[in-house]
């Protein structure tokens, strides 16, 4: 018998009933809200207990005046199976307050998540505590905004303008 969403739910469950704050399922995709504090420990069960062994994607939405927590931290992980037969995948969220977007780093769970989590930093500002090299990835070092947070003005250019006359100035010496 295969392995199913079901069953890793049900596990889930049972190891983290306090940790689970919601599991909802649409169009066969099941997705689970869990407390931001539980992110290492749920992710090193999915990992070494279900054997849910590839993180295929971590990333961000902002709500901003949409609801309340602004942000989610969002985990697409899969489970291949013994013989890479099955294809079992579970989407985990986790909310981040407006005046604290930070959450613990999973990188030490999948080494994959790496530039993942650099890339929602660079984005959206949102801090992984333990990240072995936080730093940004696509935007340049001393650029102060996060472009993909809803409240970044794309009219207001004095951002860009800064950062790129200091590379022009770094760059003659």
């Amino acid at each position: 018998m295969s392995f199913d969403v079901e069953q890793a739910v049900g596990s889930l469950q049972n190891e983290f009933p306090q940790n689970i704050v919601n599991i909802k399922e649409y169009r066969n995709e099941t997705t689970i809200l869990i407390d931001k504090e539980s992110i290492n420990k749920i992710c090193n069960y999915l990992k070494h207990n279900l054997d849910f062994t590839f993180l295929a994607d971590l990333t961000a939405v902002d709500y901003l005046e949409v609801k309340s927590p602004r942000y989610e931290v969002v985990y697409h992980i899969h489970r291949f199976g013994p013989d890479c037969e099955e294809n079992v995948r579970i989407r985990l969220k986790a909310e981040l307050t407006d005046s604290e977007p930070t959450i613990d780093s999973v990188v030490s769970i999948w080494s994959g998540a790496d530039w993942l989590e650099r890339e929602v930093y660079d984005m959206f500002g949102i801090k992984f505590i333990g990240h072995p090299d936080l730093r940004r990835i696509l935007m340049p070092e001393d650029y102060e905004p996060f472009p993909l947070r809803k409240d970044f003005d794309v009219r207001n250019r004095e951002a860009s303008k800064k950062s790129f006359e200091k590379a022009l100035e770094d760059g003659t010496d």
